[in-house]
């Protein structure tokens, strides 16, 4: 990497080297023990799902499953085999409600009801996995606290989701008295799929997701959630809702901030999802036009082309020399553009793989699992924006490696079990009394 990309990255705060991740890790842990105390007063939520280890899959039984997830609302049919594997029948997916334009409460349930009104006599366990912040109640209902990923539906915060799209489904005429509905995190439902599917000898679990948001879940000992009045579980899952943490922001994030719909809410998503990767790296660019580290020739093919999304920055990473590429098409003729392009938009990846590992290594810290190598804790990462943008995978396990294991002797070994937010949603679903 030339000086002149370095220093600009150091400038705007951008630069891996520049962040210490025993830093990250000490404040992220701090925000947790905070966040699980009455008062709460933390950038973490840390909100308790009464949800413990989970309880035994009943081979047989159908459960109704509902996905809403950053960009699509899924709903299915789940059953499991004599072999407790799922199997998955009735699939339908469309947008999620409030993307495109802000909603009503009516308008946001109706596409709910809509989608899962031809199933609904099926089952009367129904497992949600509700993909945004939510207080869990005792009745395993779920109360939206705020929306991330953009979703613009104002008037459901502070309304119970499951009572809510029961109410709909009763005034279209359907018998909901028997229905059970367990609102659940994307987070959780990962966990509770990674412990279900995954292998015996894990000593813990995590649940991480990485697409377009971003959330962490883990198994706690209930006596230190000190917000709880009360429960009959040795262990809680928590969800730490890890996209609000607040890190200290650098000179582009305060700007990238600023544009997006809630400016004063999460902070750390906003630096590693994949709804806002792509939007911050068009920023970048931008401003590294403004100090001459990209050309003038590169400004005019950039500003015909557009902004970039997180796919189109991360297929720059992948193929820089595939014309079919819009970025690729901008440094045709400068190999100063092209090598600046590319280490800026590495850099971009690199500093959201070391903050990831940071979050990752404080859900595995504050816990005692995964001291022996033998028993690691199985993180069951899911996101398309993990797995699918060049170079974050990667780097975040060289990060974890270094910093985890190394330094601290912890173990863990990452999973990737397929529609993991469905399984998980649909064991939880199964373990309603």
């Amino acid at each position: 990497m030339n000086k002149e990309v370095k220093d600009f990255l150091i400038e705007w705060g951008l630069d891996a080297d520049s962040y210490s991740i025993d830093d990250m890790v000490n404040n992220f842990l701090s925000e947790m023990n905070k966040g699980l105390e009455k008062d709460g007063n933390s950038s973490l939520p840390m909100i308790p799902t009464f949800i413990g280890k989970g309880s035994p899959i009943v081979p047989g039984q159908n459960v109704i499953v509902i996905d809403a997830g950053g960009t699509n609302l899924r709903t299915c049919l789940v059953t499991f085999d004599d072999n407790l594997k799922p199997v998955i029948s009735e699939f339908k997916k469309v947008s999620m409600p409030g993307i495109d334009k802000e909603v009503s409460a009516k308008e946001f349930f109706s596409v709910f009801a809509n989608q899962v009104e031809h199933i609904i006599d099926k089952s009367d366990r129904i497992g949600f996995c509700f993909s945004y912040a939510a207080t869990i109640t005792e009745d395993n209902d779920g109360i939206p606290i705020v929306f991330s990923k953009e979703i613009k539906a104002p008037e459901v915060v502070g309304k119970k989701v499951g009572q809510s799209l029961l109410n709909e489904l009763e005034s279209r005429g359907h018998y909901v008295k028997n229905k059970r509905i367990a609102i659940v995190n994307d987070t959780v439902t990962t966990l509770l799929a990674g412990r279900a599917q995954g292998n015996v000898n894990y000593d813990g679990y995590v649940g991480f997701i990485l697409g377009t948001g971003t959330n962490t879940a883990y198994l706690e000992d209930t006596s230190k959630i000190k917000k709880l009045n009360g429960s009959n579980l040795d262990q809680m899952v928590i969800n730490v809702e890890s996209g609000s943490f607040e890190l200290l922001n650098g000179k582009i994030d305060e700007l990238f901030i600023k544009s997006t719909k809630d400016p004063s809410t999460y902070h750390f998503e906003k630096k590693i999802s994949g709804a806002y990767l792509g939007p911050m790296s068009s920023l970048v660019l931008h401003k590294a036009i403004e100090e001459n580290v990209l050309s003038q020739a590169f400004k005019e093919k950039f500003e015909a082309i557009g902004d970039v999304n997180t796919t189109e920055m991360s297929h720059y990473l992948e193929m820089p020399f595939n014309k079919d590429y819009k970025l690729v098409k901008c440094v045709e003729d400068s190999d100063r553009d092209a090598e600046n392009l590319w280490f800026l938009l590495e850099a971009i990846i690199k500093r959201a793989a070391k903050m990831t590992a940071a979050n990752l290594a404080s859900a595995v810290l504050k816990t005692e699992y995964g001291k022996n190598p033998l028993h690691p804790v199985c993180i069951n990462a899911d996101g398309t924006t993990f797995y699918k943008t060049e170079y974050l995978e990667k780097y975040t396990k060289y990060y974890l490696l270094q910093y985890l294991q190394e330094q601290n002797n912890r173990y863990v070994e990452f999973v990737r079990i397929e529609n993991s937010p469905v399984i998980g949603a649909a064991i939880a679903a199964l373990g309603l009394n």
